[in-house]
């Protein structure tokens, strides 16, 4: 075993170092979601705008650049999970004697840290299939709002992503589902956020309130920008 994977098993044993990971991956997969709300928000700005954002995601660095993404969020989401099940059994065993008082002293969003992020794992899962992978759906057209664009002598075709969201969100349980994970995310968010500064030690007695504020803001930040986009289309018609 080479010195990397030597520090890595060495970081992985310790339960400071799991909590190192968690954090580490948890700031990540938290400033990705910001980055993904404001390019979903490009919904709001219509079909060209949005085909355009998902046209250059797709074909950055030659189609190259989502994959490297793609391949660092699994990666980070796999550990992120891995680790903070693993923490949460090893509290679990240790705790025996001291459940009640630690019962007691936790937040809501802690007791359901674990269940809320397996159920975003699902809907990750969901997520990747319909929207990435594009599985039960073909939405290649010619787009007519490029006429300049030519490719092969006709109009460029590219995958009509706002279609896609437009027709989605229009049945009314795939909404209901999308706003109840979107709900776990934002609990998971406001405990995890703060748990970041926690575990990279910048949580004090000067600076917990303004850490709290900061998930809980966070968190509502991120909950009113994704739900805002099914209200908008299953419950005003926006798109339709």
């Amino acid at each position: 075993m080479n010195a990397p994977h030597r520090s890595i098993a060495t970081l992985w044993q310790s339960s400071i170092g799991r909590k190192l990971l968690v954090a580490l991956t948890g700031a990540f997969l938290a400033l990705f979601l910001l980055g993904h709300l404001a390019g979903n928000l490009l919904v709001f700005a219509g079909r060209e705008a949005f085909n355009d954002y998902a046209f250059f995601l797709h074909h950055m660095a030659h189609g190259a650049g989502i994959w490297v993404f793609r391949a660092l969020l699994v990666a980070a989401l796999a550990v992120h999970i891995a680790a903070t099940v693993s923490l949460t059994l090893q509290n679990r065993a240790a705790r025996e004697l001291y459940q009640a008082k630690g019962t007691l002293k936790a937040t809501r969003s802690s007791l359901i840290m674990i269940w809320s992020g397996l159920t975003i794992l699902v809907f990750f899962v969901y997520h990747m299939l319909h929207f990435t992978v594009r599985w039960g759906n073909d939405y290649n057209t010619a787009d007519r709002y490029r006429e300049s664009v030519i490719r092969n002598g006709g109009p460029l075709v590219r995958h009509d992503a706002w279609q896609m969201v437009i027709d989605g969100f229009s049945v009314w349980y795939v909404s209901l589902f999308y706003i109840l994970a979107i709900s776990l995310l934002a609990s998971h968010l406001a405990h995890g956020v703060q748990s970041v500064f926690q575990t990279l030690g910048l949580r004090s007695q000067k600076t917990t309130k303004p850490i709290n504020l900061l998930g809980y803001g966070y968190a509502t930040l991120i909950w009113l920008g994704f739900v805002s986009i099914p209200v908008a289309i299953n419950l005003f018609g926006f798109g339709q």
